[in-house]
């Protein structure tokens, strides 16, 4: 189960939770499926091995996708035309410098309707645009701890209603 922790003056547009294990992971990315909107830039931040594939799966699953779900890190990209959304999975993990970004032509992605989730963004600063939402997934002692912000007017709208979500599963909130 998902452990919601909130800052007791958090504006709602954040959100920090403990993910257990895998599945955990994965819920909270089939409930971030239910408040994309078209547009979205997300960023994935987290070494190697924190979950965010695995997210990304869950994202996935919740928009209907049944097929496999694989880190793009050797392809650059993974579309995804499913349900309701255009779906761009991003891993710029190989780049050895952020010029490969401008090399490969991703531009258009971003500046279309689709829903681009990118892990390793920094690998391609300064080139990639800003993010809407930044999800950072850390190890913890017992599974993983992710903190999610909206960055921009349809972030912060993408993560309150992530936030509503998980109220409504979880109505009591851990303060901190």
């Amino acid at each position: 189960m998902i452990e919601l922790i909130q800052a007791a003056d958090d504006s709602g547009a954040r959100l920090q939770a403990h993910l257990a294990d895998e599945k955990d992971t994965e819920t909270l990315g089939t409930t971030l499926a239910g408040v994309l909107s078209p547009g979205l830039r997300i960023w994935l931040q987290g070494n190697l091995g924190m979950g965010k594939t695995t997210l990304t799966r869950g994202v996935l699953r919740g928009l209907g996708h049944e097929g496999k779900v694989k880190s793009p890190t050797y392809t650059l990209i993974e579309p995804y035309v499913v349900s309701r959304l255009d779906l761009y999975h991003f891993d710029f993990y190989r780049f050895n410098s952020p010029e490969e970004y401008l090399d490969a032509g991703l531009d258009e992605y971003f500046a279309g309707e689709g829903v681009c989730i990118v892990e390793w963004p920094d690998k391609a600063l300064p080139y990639l645009p800003s993010p809407d939402v930044e999800i950072r997934l850390e190890a913890s002692e017992n599974g993983r701890f992710v903190e999610i912000g909206g960055n921009t007017e349809a972030g912060r709208t993408c993560v309150i209603g992530l936030v509503k979500a998980f109220r409504g599963a979880n109505p009591a909130p851990k303060a901190i």
